[in-house]
């Protein structure tokens, strides 16, 4: 049997998130609001990349990823002399999670809505991992390394979730803007 009819755990549950209905009555809340401040003319088409050939928000959480990725490393192998380095890549990931989010909301308010189901618990994560890393930001400034290094590496692992999500919708879905000469690929 071929794992297309056995899908792992990880894959049924993903497809089960684009099934739930559940999540409709949040979406239909708030789309509008998105669609207003993110999606909508000369500032969606700038946030969605239009003027790049595809989409910038891939781009942009690279910074955000990449900055709280190398916090881990230094939180869990640099030892005590990398304690501001690492406060600081913290910092850095939070300046780019507003602008990193609102080309996420400018992506979302224009996919279909099993995608946005999707959309919807991938911003819902990173919205917590940016909480935690803002208390370890919070945490590290007051001088409690431990507690910030902590929550930092709690923030981590809780925005893993929220990249698999995406991870999902820009590889798996082909969610994300594009310049139609692309389209025949």
């Amino acid at each position: 049997m071929s794992s297309v009819e056995h899908p792992n755990a990880l894959v049924r549950w993903t497809l089960r998130l684009e099934d739930a209905a559940a999540l409709d009555g949040a979406i239909g809340a708030i789309e509008p609001h998105v669609t207003r401040l993110f999606g909508s003319g000369a500032r969606g088409r700038l946030l969605r990349g239009e003027w790049l050939g595809h989409a910038l928000h891939p781009l942009m959480t690279d910074v955000v990823v990449g900055t709280w990725l190398s916090a881990a490393v230094l939180d869990t192998l640099g030892g005590k002399d990398s304690a501001d380095a690492a406060q600081r890549l913290v910092a850095t990931g939070l300046l780019a999670a507003g602008p990193t989010a609102w080309t996420g909301w400018a992506e979302w308010s224009h996919v279909p809505v099993r995608d946005k189901r999707v959309g919807l618990v991938h911003a819902s994560s990173n919205g917590v991992a940016i909480a935690l890393y803002a208390a370890s930001w919070l945490a590290r400034r007051r001088g409690d390394q431990g507690s910030g290094r902590a929550l930092s590496l709690a923030g981590f692992t809780v925005s893993g979730v929220g990249a698999y999500l995406g991870g999902h919708l820009s590889e798996a879905k082909k969610v994300s803007s594009r310049h139609p000469a692309f389209e025949g690929d």
